[in-house]
């Protein structure tokens, strides 16, 4: 039987040659490699403030690391006036419908959370809850692009400019874009709107460092206390006389820098990345055209503004577990990739009415779009589909 696999790891031929350059040096910790990782970062996106990490996760750890400590950075021009900083047990707002990685370093640094809803048409958060739950006390707002598909940044920023006009202060704003490497909102790159935003380089991600990640901030000073801080807070390019012995650490940081293995995977990816990105764009845009308008299905929404990188390619799907079922015996395997969040008893006390995912949570699928779905793979899952089930 015909077997095609939701996720699947890709790895450039050259990746191994790149590995062994690296294990044979004798230097593999955080180095050359990881230093041209990042320069090829900053020059595919033309973005100056970007720091690798072991984990997309860490670097979220990272920017609430930062942010906790801001009063540290207003002693410098840094791109947050007037911001009241962030306290133990302050809220953020966070979306319920992501994988557990976007809402555990919340919880992690002793911060509260406060769900936002879904939006049913996108999978990605309901700006008019936003809109709706700021208060005075919405400092930080973490949004996610659910399958690469773009936040719609613009109307993003009018509300939290709007909070600024009622509060006297502009809620900050992170972007998890664990899933929109290569995604762009009109025709600029995710990561590169203003906001903090982080990135994965885990295994199944369209980019992969076998695991690693990457944060983008907006200005100079939090990029400086960011390369800090992400090695225990040690300045690793100052001219020490021991080198083995640091200078004053002015904030402490913890151990989150990427190394050169991975950094060396990272970069034979990198080189094929849009390959792989154009086939997983092309396939969800077969199956737009393959799919509208079918009985039992309703396919999300596509804006021209929005490029999504397609790493998932989600639909709602009408008596859903009977969907699975059908797909999984004709070996396609579909899946809702991750569970609502506000479901697991170590986020009880933050439960709230989240209508439009309880509606949404009962037809959300995935099906197979990656790089590894051929024409006939597709052709084939299209006519499955369409069997009925």
């Amino acid at each position: 039987m015909k077997y095609i696999p939701l996720f699947k790891v890709y790895m450039s031929q050259k990746a191994s040659g790149y590995v062994k350059e690296v294990l044979n040096s004798g230097y593999i910790g955080q180095g050359q490699k990881v230093e041209e990782f990042e320069n090829r970062l900053q020059k595919l996106f033309n973005f100056d403030y970007i720091l690798t990490t072991n984990s997309g996760t860490s670097a979220e750890h990272l920017a609430l690391h930062l942010l906790k400590n801001a009063t540290y950075l207003k002693n410098s021009k840094s791109s947050l006036p007037n911001w009241p900083g962030l306290n133990p047990r302050d809220e953020i707002l966070a979306p319920s419908l992501t994988c557990l990685a976007t809402n555990a370093p919340i919880l992690m640094n002793d911060f509260r959370i406060k769900w936002i809803d879904v939006d049913p048409n996108t999978m990605n958060v309901d700006l008019d809850d936003i809109a709706r739950k700021i208060t005075s006390k919405t400092k930080l707002i973490i949004v996610v692009h659910w399958g690469g598909y773009p936040v719609d940044l613009n109307k993003l920023d009018r509300i939290c400019e709007k909070a600024k006009d009622m509060y006297g202060f502009k809620p900050i704003v992170i972007e998890d874009c664990a899933h929109a490497f290569g995604s762009k909102y009109q025709d600029k790159w995710i990561g590169t709107h203003g906001n903090i935003c982080f990135f994965s380089f885990q295994a199944i991600k369209t980019l992969t460092c076998i695991d690693g990640g990457a944060l983008f901030v907006p200005d100079y000073n939090l990029y400086k206390q960011g390369k800090l801080s992400r090695w225990y807070g040690i300045d690793r390019e100052s001219d020490r006389r021991d080198f083995r012995c640091e200078s004053d650490v002015p904030l402490i940081g913890t151990k989150f820098h990427m190394n050169d293995v991975c950094a060396a995977v990272g970069l034979a990816n990198l080189e094929e990345v849009f390959t792989a990105l154009n086939i997983q764009q092309d396939n969800s845009a077969f199956y737009d055209a393959s799919l509208q308008d079918m009985d039992g299905i309703t396919l999300l929404e596509n804006h021209p503004d929005h490029t999504s990188a397609c790493w998932l390619y989600t639909m709602k799907v009408k008596d859903r577990d009977n969907f699975m079922k059908k797909m999984n015996n004709d070996g396609i395997v579909v899946s809702r990739v991750h569970e609502r969040n506000d479901k697991h008893s170590c986020m009880q006390e933050f439960k709230t009415q989240l209508p439009n995912l309880d509606k949404v949570i009962q037809e959300q699928i995935c099906i197979p779009v990656g790089w590894w779905v051929s024409p006939k793979d597709r052709e084939y899952i299209v006519t499955k589909i369409k069997e009925g089930w």
